[in-house]
C-alpha cells in the first residue's frame, strides 16, 4: 500500500465560499471529479446512491467522483467548497483501496484548511452554483494541471498537503485488504492489472492465474471485498474510462471504445447506456450542452 500511496496525485480545481438558497436544487449529477462541503450556516440535501443525507453546519461531507447525486437547499445554507481530481497508479482512483465516510464532525482546524485554500487560490472560485455547468473549466483538465504547474514549490506543495489532510479525514481504516491468504498478490495489485489493461481482452481465468487462485475462488473472494463480480467490476471502470475521456478527450466515440477494451461499438454503447442511463454520444452532448 506504501507504493500506491506514494502515487498519489490530488489536483485542486475549484475552492471558494458560497451563499445558497433554493435555487440551489439540481438532480442527476455526475462529476468526474470529487467534492468536500463544510457547511457554515443553515442546511441542505443530499441525496446519493438511495441515500438521503442531511447536509448540516458544522459538519464536513465528501462527495466522491462518478456518483450520481441530487443536491437541493430549501432554505438556505453557507458552505466552503473544494472539488479536485484524485489519481493512484495508472489512472486508478483511492476509492478503489480505501474505505471512507461521508460526512464527520468538522473541526475549527478543518474550517482554517478550507480557507486557507481560498486565500491562495482566490481565481479558482465557482461563478455557476449549478453542478452541472462546472464541466466548463473541469472538462479542460490540462487547463488546471497549467494552472498548478505555475504554482510556487511552496504553494504547490502546500495546497497538495492541505487537499491530503482534509481527505485523510474521511478515510476509515488504513489497513491493506488481503484478495486471499494463499493469493500472490493484494487486492490493490489486482485491480492495478485491470487499469493497466482495460484496452486489452481480460479474463477471470487470467486474473485468477495471477493471484495463483482457481477461478471459482479468485471470484468469489473479489466480491466478498468489492462487492461485485470480476466481470462487473471490469465493464464498470471501463465505463467509468469512458466518462472522463468523452469528457476531456476530442476522441471519436470509436476510438474512445477501443481505448477501453470495447471495440464492439453496439455493445460498448449498450453497456454504457446501461451504467450511466445514456448514449455516449447523448452523454457528450449533455454536458457540453450544460457548460
Amino acid at each position: 500500500m506504501k507504493n500506491i500511496l506514494s502515487s498519489l496525485k490530488l489536483s485542486l480545481l475549484h475552492t471558494g465560499y458560497a451563499k445558497l438558497d433554493h435555487q440551489w436544487s439540481f438532480n442527476d449529477v455526475v462529476s468526474p471529479f470529487s467534492r468536500l462541503f463544510l457547511i457554515v450556516k443553515g442546511s441542505a440535501k443530499l441525496y446519493q446512491a438511495g441515500q438521503d443525507i442531511d447536509l448540516e453546519a458544522g459538519n464536513m461531507y465528501l462527495i466522491p467522483k462518478n456518483v450520481l447525486n441530487d443536491y437541493h437547499c430549501p432554505i438556505y445554507h453557507e458552505q466552503l467548497y473544494v472539488s479536485f481530481f484524485d489519481e493512484v497508479e495508472t489512472g486508478l482512483s483511492i476509492y478503489d483501496f480505501k474505505d471512507f465516510d461521508y460526512a464527520i464532525k468538522a473541526t475549527p482546524e478543518d474550517q482554517a484548511l478550507f480557507e486557507r485554500l481560498i486565500e491562495m487560490h482566490p481565481d479558482r472560485s465557482i461563478a455557476n452554483s449549478d453542478p452541472k455547468r462546472h464541466f466548463e473549466e473541469a472538462t479542460s483538465l490540462l487547463n488546471f494541471e497549467n494552472k498548478n504547474e505555475q504554482l510556487t514549490t511552496s504553494s504547490y506543495i502546500e495546497t497538495m498537503g492541505i487537499l491530503a489532510v482534509l481527505l485523510s479525514r474521511f478515510i476509515k481504516t488504513s489497513n491493506v485488504v488481503e484478495l486471499d491468504s494463499k493469493g500472490k498478490n493484494h487486492l490493490y495489485e489486482v485491480l492495478i492489472q485491470i487499469a493497466e489493461n482495460l484496452d486489452k481482452n481480460l479474463t477471470v481465468e487470467e486474473l485468477a492465474h495471477y493471484c495463483h487462485l482457481s477461478v471459482d475462488h479468485f471470484s468469489k473472494s473479489f466480491k466478498q471485498k468489492m462487492g461485485m463480480r470480476p466481470n462487473k467490476y471490469i465493464q464498470q471502470q471501463r465505463i467509468k474510462r469512458a466518462q472522463l475521456l468523452l469528457l476531456t478527450t476530442d476522441s471519436s466515440i470509436p476510438q474512445i471504445a477501443q481505448n477501453v477494451g470495447m471495440g464492439n461499438l453496439s455493445y460498448f454503447s449498450r453497456t454504457f447506456k446501461k451504467f450511466t442511463g445514456a448514449s455516449p454520444g447523448n452523454f457528450r452532448k449533455q454536458k457540453n450542452s450544460s457548460i
